[in-house]
């Protein structure tokens, strides 16, 4: 295996973390530079650091960032067409793809222009606006905040009545307690159906073969209850491309190859027996759906991201089955309250009771090495302090848990057993990430003829 050089870049909140570490583990050599003070000791003892990724690029192979914000302001994908330009692999967006999550209504123009179906949909900067919209037109809207506020997910909305009153009552709580942050929001008429997201990986011209299927779990408690988060839980599988790719991406891959993009790229649909319907893009790599693809991963991550970058075709190689994974938080996630941080989580222990697959370790015992995990466990906000991993940044994020099987059961068993074996103080997560595949969706998109080869 060669070694090649990886520069991983977040330019807002720290994200991409784990991927780091998966790649040093391989033995790459890796350097990681993180914009916000309140996250950059994250990771700290798993992937060394630099303080000025600008001095780094030279030195790279290739360059990976992690999200489209700078800070409060869209562009990364500016970034990496700079470099781009310049010669250097770039696994990133373009100014255009970062649009597409930060302007909802451009996301739909985009769809419709390509003839992919939408959802009726109205974007809207007034609030008053808004609410009158939905007098006139009652009827369950979803109510999603445009620009940089869209980062708080609880805002996100999705309406219950049917003449919308209940729709009209946020509006008016948002614009008293939001006005001030929220340049805008989209207004798009609620489908019932299967929530499903299509995701693929670009390579600059062309999407990867492997095609992968996600089912996000958002709310915070188990039975879909509770203010959303940025997410809980992903249960997952790979597939070809089948029809819900084709009359998705497949319309969309010739502008994407214009673009320059590449990466990962996602789109949430919700579809029924009428037809598949896009809610939302994720052009970028999605929160805590990289881990879980990482552990599905049957080929090398560096070398696949390596080729991804350089356009050299790559390959990859997945499992062949099910997987979920399963975020472990901390008070007072999803919200922000220092206070309770500082009281509960920060700095708190992880302790792993079984024994690691990278040499083990005793039960009850710390992991000592940055290139030691248990089975399964994948980093977000966590730092490794003389051999004991340890609770960092601000969120209460501190995992993301995974298991694998040939069938959703097996992975939901293998995944909460590794749960079981994790000893944090006070933390909390959803034991029903993968029940809503068996309890019917996987059944429902067989029957309506999307699953098929």
């Amino acid at each position: 295996m060669d070694t090649r050089r990886f520069l991983f870049v977040s330019m807002d909140a720290a994200l991409i973390g784990d991927l780091a570490w998966q790649i040093r583990r391989e033995g790459h050599e890796v350097k990681y530079y993180i914009e916000a003070e309140s996250d950059r000791e994250i990771t700290d003892g798993f992937v060394p650091k630099t303080d000025d990724w600008r001095a780094e690029v030279e030195w790279a192979d290739v360059i990976v960032f992690d999200d489209i914000w700078v800070g409060a302001d869209v562009g990364t994908g500016a970034l990496a067409k700079e470099l781009r330009e310049e010669g250097k692999a770039v696994v990133g967006g373009t100014p255009n793809t970062d649009r597409l999550e930060e302007d909802r209504g451009y996301a739909m123009e985009m769809l419709e222009a390509h003839g992919v179906d939408t959802i009726e949909h109205h974007v809207f900067e007034d609030f008053d606006a808004g609410i009158q919209h939905v007098q006139e037109n009652p009827a369950p809207y979803v109510i999603k905040p445009l620009g940089e506020v869209q980062n708080v997910k609880r805002l996100l909305y999705v309406g219950n009545e049917d003449d919308g009153s209940d729709v009209v009552d946020v509006l008016r709580a948002y614009k008293k307690a939001w006005g001030h942050r929220m340049k805008g929001f989209q207004l798009q008429r609620k489908v019932e159906g299967v929530e499903i997201a299509i995701c693929g990986f670009f390579d600059g011209e062309r999407f990867v073969d492997q095609i992968n299927f996600n089912f996000e779990h958002k709310k915070l408690f188990p039975g879909n209850i509770g203010p959303s988060t940025g997410e809980m839980g992903t249960s997952m599988f790979w597939g070809g491309r089948n029809r819900l790719f084709e009359e998705t991406f497949g319309k969309l891959e010739g502008w994407l190859a214009e673009e320059g993009y590449v990466g990962s790229i996602d789109i949430n649909c919700i579809v029924n027996e009428s037809g598949i319907y896009p809610l939302e893009f994720t052009p970028r790599f999605g929160y805590p759906t990289i881990a879980l693809q990482e552990e599905s991963f049957e080929s090398p991550t560096g070398q696949f991201f390596y080729d991804l970058a350089h356009g050299n075709d790559p390959e990859l190689a997945v499992h062949d089955g099910y997987q979920i994974g399963v975020r472990v938080v901390l008070p007072p996630f999803p919200f922000d309250d220092e206070k309770t941080y500082d009281e509960n989580s920060r700095n708190a222990a992880v302790v792993f009771q079984t024994e690691s697959r990278d040499g083990g370790h005793a039960s009850g015992a710390s992991v000592t090495s940055p290139g030691v995990a248990p089975d399964g466990v994948h980093l977000e906000d966590t730092k490794l302090v003389d051999g004991q991993w340890r609770v960092a940044g601000e969120s209460g994020m501190p995992l993301v848990v995974t298991g694998t099987g040939e069938t959703m059961q097996h992975a939901r068993a293998q995944a909460y057993g590794r749960v079981d074996d994790i000893v944090v103080p006070n933390c909390y997560y959803r034991d029903d990430i993968g029940e809503r595949w068996i309890e019917g969706d996987g059944d429902r998109l067989l029957a309506w003829g999307y699953l098929g080869p």
